[in-house]
Formats: structure tokens, sequence, C-alpha cells
């Protein structure tokens, strides 16, 4: 089993608390990127981050001296999301920490794929953006299939808690003979089922830390997530996307 999460905009540098194992994998793609950014005008970055000049000025000027290995952060410690703070790496124990290595992936904008302890700079830039690099008119298309050929050449069984922005660099190139699952967490009203950003990072960081403890070694076994009050609904899931209702099993 595969699993895919989304970044975070919000990044820091850490190289102290654990050490970086290795560099991106596919570093040189990131290259082109990085320089398609720096041909960026600052009005350009400005409206494609978009964001309030106090937050693009200081990654607009970080382009310029952007060093992609040296000063590197695991990546699973650089994000600092609210699924990061709810997966909760600092605290993850050896095995666990092993075990997501071999099966997370965090799906990215600028670094394309990253495994937990692949080291990384602070950047801005999602999946979304309408960053042109080469003749690729967006990210999704400069990305194109790989990111879908590494995933499942590691196992067929993807298990997405990824965004749905993010999840889209991924899902038109996976095979017939990949079984992809979506996890779904939300509430239950008026006969449908409602997702909330917030919540749904919460749980999805949870999910993640869960199958992380379990060591989990088939999709299968993410069913039996029941932390944050949530549980598995079987009437509402179906193949592909299994919905978890939070508070399903209270009045």
């Amino acid at each position: 089993m595969q699993i895919l999460i989304s970044p975070a905009k919000k990044m820091r540098v850490d190289p102290e608390t654990m050490a970086w194992r290795e560099l991106p994998l596919l570093l040189p793609r990131t290259e082109q990127v990085l320089a398609a950014l720096r041909r960026l005008r600052y009005p350009e970055a400005r409206q494609l981050w978009a964001c309030s000049d106090a937050i693009a000025e200081p990654h607009y000027a970080a382009l310029a001296h952007m060093d992609l290995r040296r000063n590197l952060t695991p990546a699973l410690l650089a994000y600092q999301g609210i699924q990061y703070q709810y997966l909760a790496p600092q605290v993850l124990e050896a095995g666990a920490w092993a075990y997501l290595q071999e099966h997370l992936w965090i799906l990215s904008g600028f670094y394309g794929l990253l495994r937990p302890l692949d080291g990384v700079v602070p950047y801005r830039l999602e999946m979304q953006a309408p960053l042109a690099v080469g003749e690729a008119r967006d990210l999704y298309q400069f990305w194109g299939p790989s990111l879908a050929g590494i995933v499942t050449a590691e196992d067929p069984e993807v298990l997405n808690l990824a965004s749905r922005e993010y999840a889209r660099s991924v899902e038109p190139w996976l095979g017939a003979a990949c079984r992809e699952v979506t996890c779904v967490f939300g509430e239950l009203r008026d006969g449908r089922v409602t997702q909330k950003a917030t919540q749904a990072k919460m749980a999805r960081g949870e999910m993640v830390r869960f199958l992380a403890e379990r060591q989990a070694a088939s999709m299968e076994e993410a069913k039996g997530f029941n932390r944050l009050d949530y549980c598995f609904c079987e009437e509402l899931s179906t193949e592909n996307q299994w919905i978890f209702l939070k508070k399903c099993g209270k009045k």
C-alpha cells in the first residue's frame, strides 16, 4: 500500500531534530520549476501565489539564493499545516518512521513527490498554480504521468488522503491494474455527507499516524480508523471511496 497526502503552505527549517536521508527523487525537474519561478517579476509571482505582500516579498527574495542541496529539513518535519500537527511526526517512534518512509508519499507542486526523509527547503507553490514550465502550460502537465508511475511502481494499491487539487496530479494516470481508494471524512446532514476542510485535514493526519502505529499491511486496515470520533461507514462507502463519519456511533 502506498499512501498519498498533500503538503502544507507553511514550512520551517529544522536541520537539527532529525537528519534528512536523500535528495528528492525528481530534483532535476524541481530545478526547472525553480528556474521558471525565478523568471517571474514580483507582481507575477505575487499573483501566482495569491497572497499578501507580507507573505510574497520574503518568498520572492528567497528565490534568488535558494539552494536545493544545503541546509535541508526532512520533508515530514518541514511542513507545519494542520494535517502535520495531527500526524505529529516529532513524537513518532522509529518503527513508525520506517513504515512511513516505505509507504508514504507527499505530493508537491515544487518537488513532485517526496518521501518523509527527503531533504527539502521552504517554498511556496501550490499544485494548481498556473505556472508554465518549459512547454507545459501548468504543473499538472509538467509533472504529467511521472508521479503516478513512480507511486504505482512501488505498489498497485494507493490510499488517497490528498486533497482534490493534489490527487489530480496522480489520478488521471492510474492504470487499470491499480486500485485507488479515496478516504472522505465528513458528517451526515440531511442525508448528505458534508466535509469541512479543517476537520478533514485533522483526520487525514490522524489516519496516517494510525496506519503507521499499526504498521498496516493493507488498505483494509484503514477501515478500523476510530480517532477524532470518526468511524467507517460501510453503508455509504463504495469500492473506491470510503466514508468515515464523525460521531457515527453516537446519538
